[in-house]
């Protein structure tokens, strides 16, 4: 079982932030301090959203959003096979009124 420990104090996440802004690598800081690398990124991340240097991450699809796409996509799949069907006949209609010669390419 892994071992745990309690949470970074805010005081230290701040200090390993501002390392990383002063050009300290993650990896380095990781090294020699305890918190993995990857948490020392999340924090930094964290504090540029709550300076407004970086944009938040997109939020989830409401479920609105996501029964509209339901819906969105059920009304796509009838117009992409109408629309298959009309481009195969267009194509028939063309070689039988000889517009275009049977087995040719478009070239």
């Amino acid at each position: 079982m892994p071992k745990t420990r309690p949470p970074y104090s805010s005081e230290f996440r701040r200090q390993m932030v501002d390392l990383v802004r002063a050009g300290r690598n993650a990896d380095d800081l990781a090294r020699e301090f305890e918190p993995a690398a990857q948490s020392i990124r999340d924090w930094v991340g964290v504090a540029d959203r709550r300076d407004g240097t970086r944009e938040a991450k997109p939020k989830a699809v409401t479920p609105d959003e996501r029964d509209e796409l339901v819906r969105l996509r059920r009304e796509n799949k009838p117009l992409r096979l109408e629309r298959d069907i009309l481009s195969r006949a267009a194509a028939w209609f063309a070689r039988e009124t000889g517009a275009v010669p049977s087995g040719s390419s478009n070239s």
